[in-house]
């Protein structure tokens, strides 16, 4: 929607106030994506027609790729982003007529332009290539790696440059397409897509995908495996391992419910069906939002539902990110911090206030935790990025997530929650299936909300969140009552109660995290061995909850834990975990020598987002 211009013009000069207060300069052109080579302006990706071949031997995708492209000024060049793959040839037109193409000079993590030759009339592009046996975005399992031991199975990681790794195309956030998909497996295997979706193994091997709505390349994903399928109702369902799929279903056995909450909050689930497919324990995330096809870790799998607030962040994305993205990844918070109050809501809606009322209090910790890892005064703690000449991937920290979380639930305390469900909910109408800058929302939300009141904007203090660091005064802090009895058994351990005859019945995961968090950086070895012999958290099967405790074993060099550490460490690739263990190892010497050690076996089963940092990390050198 159009502003007056006289408001449009006090909206411009408000946000190049707060880039000049905030010593933040706000970019000429906040929508142009400096992670991409693309040029939409002149010819604009549109639809993807994709035809591939799975090569489990050779690691390998071999791929057409037709483009439909909308060429707005005539131009004579197609850009496109490309990294690590081979080009065999590029056609035009349906007559699929030779033309040139070239590969430009080649980056480090955003790839090579693929420059092509078109004409003022090309509509179509027709890309013939083959990925790299090391395509950044591929994990290739080997039958031991996956829990069945019998088949190979293939997943695909896109966000946020990483498509451009098996898929030529206009790979920004910005940019939206829609796509069609041909997929040929060895039969024994199935494929899925975030896509329209089959329930079942065919015979030939081959599977069509149809994507309706318009999406942005890190939104693509394919999996294949030996994987099978169970309903969790209408409009749900999971996609499993046979060993999984029960555990998996009995997990996420709330999805409906968690479906029917966000629609009343925030309006229609835009995206027909909404199933999950649980990955192999090597992803390196919780969960990635592929619309349609939540990708998700194995490590929530707690059997007892204790974590599924991951569910219904995934779920919340089709709103927050698939329905209205973020234009660049300097932007990123508009995904993460919207989809984590979102995430909040859902919860509350369907667990209760109390139980929510954790998860706050444990992400107010989780925030508190980013911003003084990274620095209360660095610029990377702003909501608002500058990853010009950076990976994206190092602007996706806690602070997106969570202090984009803490100031929207500040927005609501401030407008009252009527004024603000209203306002979200035509936000997520308003610009469905659109893309959405900082400095867009900023006017947004002084157009529609603050309306010019000059307290009202004091007390919001939008600059301070957005353009300036660490957590500003006006953050709201959580509360726990149920927190409160945590920490009184904390005392009352501390004081010299033993373990056995603290009073922890009925507590959930939300109640043991908040207690490991809280303990002492330093316990003694007979502490941590009366915890222990009391609760058995070496011996959890819980993924939190053991891996909270091994850092406090790690820590406290806890001998009994030593061999845990190696099991989870060789057995989880989720960076969340691995990346707080190997710092922690690596603080010392000694812990340094046991870090690399470990290290040589487990990265070859690692993706490669996750033994990236962690090669950063530890300085390995192969």
């Amino acid at each position: 929607m159009l502003l007056p211009i006289f408001k449009l013009f006090r909206n411009l000069l408000l946000l190049s106030l707060i880039g000049l207060l905030s010593c933040q300069s706000t970019p000429d052109n906040p929508r142009h994506d400096v992670h991409s080579y693309a040029k939409p302006a002149e010819a604009l990706m549109t639809h993807l027609d994709l035809t591939l071949a799975v090569d489990f031997k050779n690691k390998q995708l071999d791929g057409k790729a037709t483009l439909s492209i909308d060429n707005k000024t005539g131009t004579n060049q197609l850009h496109l982003d490309a990294r690590d793959l081979t080009i065999d040839k590029v056609t035009l037109g349906s007559a699929e007529t030779v033309t040139n193409f070239k590969l430009g000079e080649e980056d480090d993590f955003m790839g090579q332009p693929l420059i092509i030759d078109i004409t003022p009339e090309t509509e179509l592009v027709n890309i013939y290539y083959k990925t790299s046996p090391a395509a950044v975005a591929l994990q290739w399992l080997t039958p031991e790696q996956t829990s069945g031991k019998k088949h190979p199975f293939l997943f695909t990681q896109s966000q946020a440059i990483l498509a451009r790794t098996w898929v030529p195309c206009q790979d920004s956030p910005g940019i939206r397409f829609t796509y069609n998909a041909t997929v040929k497996v060895d039969t024994a295997l199935m494929a899925v897509m975030s896509a329209e979706n089959g329930t079942e193994r065919n015979n030939e091997g081959v599977y069509h995908f149809t994507m309706k709505q318009p999406i942005p390349a890190y939104l693509l994903a394919l999996a294949v495996g030996d994987i099978e399928y169970r309903s969790l109702g209408p409009t749900s369902g999971v996609y499993a391992e046979p060993a999984m799929l029960a555990k998996a279903a009995f997990e996420f056995a709330d999805t409906e419910k968690m479906i029917t909450a966000a629609e009343a909050l925030y309006g229609e689930y835009r995206w027909e069906k909404y199933d999950i497919i649980v990955l192999p324990p090597s992803f390196p995330f919780g969960g990635m939002e592929n619309p349609r096809l939540t990708f998700a870790t194995p490590t929530i799998l707690a059997g007892d539902r204790s974590l599924v607030a991951l569910i219904a962040h995934e779920l919340a994305h089709s709103w927050s990110g698939n329905l209205v993205t973020n234009a660049t990844w300097n932007d990123f918070w508009l995904n993460e911090g919207f989809t984590c109050y979102f995430e909040h809501r859902i919860m509350e809606e369907i667990y209760g206030e109390e139980y929510a009322g954790m998860l706050e209090q444990l992400a107010y910790q989780d925030a508190m935790d980013a911003v003084n890892d990274i620095g209360p005064t660095s610029k990377d703690t702003h909501l608002y990025l500058n990853l010009k000449g950076r990976d994206p991937d190092d602007g996706m920290t806690g602070v997106a997530y969570e202090k984009g979380r803490f100031f929207l639930q500040m927005l609501e305390d401030t407008f009252g929650r009527e004024k603000w469900d209203a306002f979200l909910r035509d936000y997520f109408d308003r610009f469905a299936f659109k893309s959405m800058t900082s400095a867009e929302f900023v006017a947004h939300l002084n157009k529609e909300l603050i309306k010019g009141d000059k307290a009202l904007a004091e007390q919001v203090n939008i600059d301070a969140w957005i353009y300036g660091p660490g957590m500003p005064d006006n953050c709201p802090v959580p509360q726990s009552g149920e927190f409160d009895r945590v920490n009184a058994q904390i005392d009352t351990w501390l004081e010299g109660t033993a373990a056995s005859a603290l009073n922890t019945d009925n507590w959930t995961t939300h109640h043991w995290l908040h207690f490991l968090r809280n303990l002492p950086h330093e316990i003694s070895t007979e502490q941590m061995t009366d915890l222990d012999n009391q609760f058995h958290f070496t011996k959890s099967g819980n993924s939190e909850i053991h891996h909270a405790w091994l850092m406090l074993a790690v820590k406290n060099s806890y001998a009994p834990a030593n061999d845990a550490v190696e099991n989870f460490l060789t057995s989880i690739g989720r960076l969340k975990f691995l990346r707080p263990l190997y710092q922690a190892l690596a603080e010392t010497p000694e812990g340094k020598e046991k870090a690399l050690a470990i290290y040589e076996v487990a990265r070859s089963g690692y993706h490669p987002v996750s033994y990236s940092t962690i090669d950063a990390l530890l300085g390995w050198q192969q």
